[in-house]
């Protein structure tokens, strides 16, 4: 769960040629200028919600598998997990396989009742069952709350990744390139829509997983095609020595450690999925069979990319060091770029700076991808479900013209929160978007769901309760004060003794939930079993596509 953040030093540890940069800085350019481009000629009418929110449900399932990936895999996992791998070995393999499985959970639990009982919105998948303004409200307010952190990392290492690879390190520069990358962000979200948005997350993926599966098969073939060899060497290379291919390198391996090292590990699994970026791409699909195809084929590249990644991390370390990652980056968050050219060798060939340069530009993209992504499902979801929800019937053209100023209402302050923050360690940032994932939405939609029981008053203690729980606790973690790494390293509140609020704030989660609909007593709970029993067959078997 590391973030795309940390301050990398630029110069002797980066190796990166003249060539490489300009190269790259054209590539940027490009990349961006084209993805506009296809957001404006993609992008939906003035009055046409279907299309804007959902892009007719008109991708196939290997497009819109893809676009699933995309959204997935955000440069927080790229560069976070990959750093995680290469300073850390075995642990950061499991961090990225739990990835993975949160994914496939999505897929064999909750996509297609999802895709079933929602349109738009996390807010309509609750409100199915559980109509009221609070419930779309609430929902719209967590839904922001989950996504603001991991905007504000991937904002903020937009900058640190050009500065890092262009090899500048003036402060106002790296700001620059937040504003502006922003505002690009901002404007595939309200020109683009889901079509738009979706298209920039296939050639995102496309890009990052071939760029990467080349460079691990040139880290393949530096070890002879021996994996052993290369995790050897990477043992070797780490400091540790066989430490590095065992757990406990990351945590510790005390049984406060081991605990710990658990309740990261559930966070991930139950929270990374469920985020409401990755849960909107599931009312793209136009039945419950293509819902199944396109998560298989988002679980089938997810577990690719975590191949790669895993090559990638061990190989950065066989070829570079832990040290020098570290001194680079002391959360390991350029690895995956040292990685990436230290396969070539000391003499790089025109062939390899051009790859080096697509591997730069997949991460690039990803940036731009995944913020553009969450500023989608925010201002989707305030336009809707805030805004939309006031009036019976509100003109599409008039909740259009909403979502996109949504965009723009969540898109500014986001980037002046990403300049302020930019020079901090921002993994606890990526980590609290997983805990009220995992703390908050998971439950709700489980309980949402499938008890029938459920009440309005369970699902509203559900979301404010397990989101405020991860919010007084996530303070007091080991991430935010206590350790040289930690966002405050000079301060020392440190009363949580864990990195993720997890292993209390899931429970609380759940027992919320069942409080609330205890507390409603058994006549609400029998009218609510009776609502829910009018749906189910829509929730559960697809009986009836949603309408409203």
């Amino acid at each position: 769960m590391s973030g795309a953040a940390g301050t990398p030093a630029v110069g002797g540890f980066t190796g990166f040629s003249g060539s490489a940069q300009s190269m790259s800085l054209i590539a940027f350019s490009t990349v961006a200028t084209i993805t506009l481009l296809l957001c404006v000629m993609t992008g939906p009418d003035h009055d046409d919600l279907d299309e804007f929110y959902t892009g007719y449900s008109s991708l196939s399932p290997l497009r819109n598998g893809l676009a699933i990936a995309g959204d997935y895999i955000s440069a927080a996992t790229v560069l976070g997990t990959g750093g995680v791998i290469a300073l850390c070995g075995y642990d950061g393999v499991v961090l990225a396989l739990s990835t993975a499985l949160s994914l496939m959970l999505l897929m064999f639990l909750l996509a297609e009742p999802l895709r079933n009982a929602g349109r738009f919105t996390m807010g309509d998948a609750l409100a199915r069952r559980l109509p009221g303004r609070c419930v779309r409200i609430t929902a719209c307010a967590v839904t922001i709350a989950a996504l603001l952190p991991l905007m504000l990392v991937q904002l903020a290492g937009t900058g640190q990744l050009m500065a890092f690879i262009l090899g500048f390190s003036n402060a106002s520069l790296k700001t620059a390139c937040v504003a502006g990358l922003g505002a690009l962000m901002i404007a595939y979200a309200a020109i683009g829509g889901m079509k738009g948005t979706a298209l920039i997350q296939i050639l995102k993926i496309v890009m990052l997983v071939g760029s990467g599966a080349v460079v691990a098969v040139l880290i393949l073939q530096r070890f002879d095609w021996d994996p052993g060899a290369l995790f050897s060497a990477a043992a070797r290379q780490s400091g540790a020595g066989p430490a590095f291919l065992h757990s406990g390198l990351e945590f510790g391996t005390g049984p406060r450690s081991r605990l710990d090292m658990i309740a990261s590990e559930l966070t991930v699994v139950l929270g990374g999925g469920v985020l409401p970026h990755i849960t909107m791409r599931m009312y793209t699909a136009s039945s419950a069979r293509q819902v199944r195809r396109s998560m298989s084929w988002a679980v089938s590249i997810v577990a690719l990319f975590v191949l790669v990644i895993t090559v990638v991390g061990f190989g950065a370390t066989a070829l570079v060091g832990r040290s020098v990652i570290a001194g680079a980056d002391p959360q390991g968050n350029t690895a995956y770029l040292l990685g990436s050219r230290a396969a070539f060798g000391a003499d790089v060939s025109t062939a390899e700076t051009f790859l080096f340069t697509m591997v730069t530009t997949a991460i690039f993209l990803t940036l731009l991808a995944s913020v553009a992504g969450m500023i989608l499902a925010c201002a989707n979801s305030l336009a809707h479900d805030v805004f939309a929800a006031r009036v019976q019937e509100m003109p599409a053209r008039r909740e259009m013209a909403l979502a996109r100023v949504s965009a723009l209402a969540i898109g500014v302050p986001t980037i002046l929160l990403a300049t302020l923050v930019q020079h901090h360690s921002l993994q606890p940032l990526v980590t609290l978007s997983f805990c009220l994932g995992a703390s908050a939405i998971a439950p709700a939609l489980v309980y949402g769901l499938f008890w029938r029981r459920y009440t309005r008053s369970g699902l509203l203690s559900t979301l404010i309760g397990g989101s405020l729980t991860v919010l007084l606790l996530m303070p007091g973690t080991n991430l935010v004060s206590g350790s040289p790494v930690s966002a405050f390293p000079h301060a020392d509140f440190n009363w949580f003794p864990f990195t993720t609020t997890g292993i209390v704030s899931i429970p609380a989660g759940f027992f919320f939930g069942w409080l609330g609909t205890v507390a409603s007593g058994r006549t609400k709970a029998e009218q609510q079993r009776r609502q829910y029993e009018a749906v189910e067959g829509w929730i559960l078997a697809g009986a009836v596509r949603k309408g409203g």
